[in-house]
């Protein structure tokens, strides 16, 4: 029996887990999916936004390979820390794969960016999806402005949300207390921002067209931003959904959208702003961030942009940064701090430019921060390949008899598959007392105490 290690149950883990059970070549395979939380399914659990249900609903197809009776779902176990790390785990696993994502967020680097109510995009998705690192966060929702910067699909994510009335997101999973406080909100504006033009904004135009479909909202483009793109004019040349976005964008510029209900004026306004750069963050320690400094940028020829000398400000008490993820270094493995990824070689790692064996990587730890949730497919199956050449190799390695002990010696405390099943079921009653559909358990307390009650 060749037991391996899969360290994360995001798309990548969970699709490496699906690659090794379902192939015929080496049939012995047990898989071990170790998650730090006590929960499953990674950024779709804890990235996708709750009124995203279509993409949410990914969740099934994990939820049956972790069924697979050849997988084992392990939450709460700290893998890829010191005490348990490569070298750890491969006294207990004959494989260790990590799949652990990018978990930081990438810095802006200028004056005011850790002042109060300057907050990462990723902290606040977190927030809203019930993260339990998340749960005592407080966000200033006390705002009438907000900036988000950056021009992705998690800025339009938090963008929407922050427009989006709580009676709309209260058929959705989201904790009780993020909904509170949404409800709470007082931001009128906001402010989605790019430093470089329209065409190389990295939305989809899925999520784009979304925002112009929000009830008592209005979307602000400026024609004279969107004219500074020299694919603008004629976007023939682009591929398709950067045409389609440019499409969107000149639709509203040209006929700007507002929901406001018949005869009433919208509630709030999302302004999308190109051709601007942050250069400093405005505010004190003691009232917190009130602008964010941006100049004027222009394209340069090249493909980037430059910048003019020109300012602007504009006036945001909470102000989100979505600027990109970056991966952080794992207890015993080899990192690349230019590329935030682990160097490896068609998934194996390398360490010193020689193969580490038996320890492997998937996913953005070892691509980089980059693609959508089904570019993990081809990618965990690449790093499965190699395994299995592997396998006879490491099969040789004498491991713990039973790993979920070891695990339990090393000082961890695994919650199985049973206990994820006593979370979700526990969220559920929670929804019904709350009379809505399920509701996400937001602390650690909870979901253990929850995952406990059976184990």
């Amino acid at each position: 029996m060749l037991r391996v290690a899969v360290i994360g149950s995001g798309p990548s883990g969970v699709y490496t887990a699906q690659s090794l059970v379902e192939q015929e070549a080496v049939p012995d395979i047990e898989v071990y999916v170790l998650d730090r939380l006590p929960c499953p399914y990674g950024l779709v659990r804890y990235g996708v936004a709750p009124d995203h249900e279509k993409i949410k609903s990914l969740q099934g197809n994990l939820r049956t390979v972790l069924e697979h009776p050849r997988v084992h779902f392990l939450g709460n176990v700290e893998a890829g820390t010191p005490g348990l790390g490569a070298a750890e785990l491969r006294e207990i696993f004959h494989a260790v794969v990590f799949c652990v994502g990018a978990a930081t967020d990438r810095h802006l680097g200028i004056p005011g960016e850790d002042l109060p109510g300057s907050h990462s995009a990723t902290e606040f998705v977190a927030w809203y999806s019930a993260h339990p690192d998340a749960a005592a966060a407080h966000f200033a929702l006390g705002a009438r402005s907000a900036v988000v910067i950056g021009v992705g699909n998690v800025a339009v994510d938090v963008a929407r949300i922050l427009a989006r009335g709580a009676a709309e997101l209260a058929g959705t999973d989201m904790p009780q207390g993020a909904l509170g406080a949404l409800a709470d909100s007082h931001v009128e504006d906001v402010w989605m921002v790019g430093r470089r033009g329209p065409s190389q904004a990295k939305f989809t135009t899925k999520e784009l067209r979304e925002l112009g479909s929000l009830p008592g909202t209005e979307v602000l483009v400026r024609p004279e931003e969107l004219a500074l793109d020299p694919a603008y004019a004629d976007p023939g040349g682009l591929p398709a959904v950067a045409r389609r976005n440019i499409e969107v964008l000149r639709g509203w510029a040209e006929h700007p959208v507002a929901k406001g209900s018949a005869g009433a004026a919208p509630l709030r306004r999302i302004h999308l702003r190109f051709f601007l750069r942050p250069v400093e963050m405005a505010g004190d320690a003691a009232t917190g961030v009130r602008a964010v400094r941006f100049e004027r940028t222009a394209p340069d020829g090249r493909g980037g942009v430059t910048g003019t000398g020109e300012y602007e400000d504009l006036a945001g008490q909470l102000v989100l940064r979505s600027v990109g993820y970056r991966g952080t270094p794992q207890a015993g493995l080899p990192f690349d701090e230019a590329h935030g990824t682990v160097p490896h070689r068609a998934g194996r790692v390398l360490r010193d430019g020689d193969v580490f064996p038996g320890v492997y990587v998937a996913g953005w730890i070892k691509r980089g921060p980059s693609g959508v949730i089904g570019t993990n497919r081809p990618c965990a199956k690449e790093t499965a390949a190699s395994l299995l050449e592997d396998a006879a190799v490491l099969a040789r390695r004498a491991t713990a008899d039973d790993p979920v002990a070891a695990l339990r010696e090393a000082g961890q405390s695994p919650v199985p598959w049973s206990g994820w099943l006593a979370i979700e079921s526990a969220e559920a009653e929670w929804g019904r007392r709350l009379g809505r559909g399920t509701v996400k358990l937001p602390d650690w307390e909870r979901l253990l105490e929850a995952a406990h009650a059976v184990v």
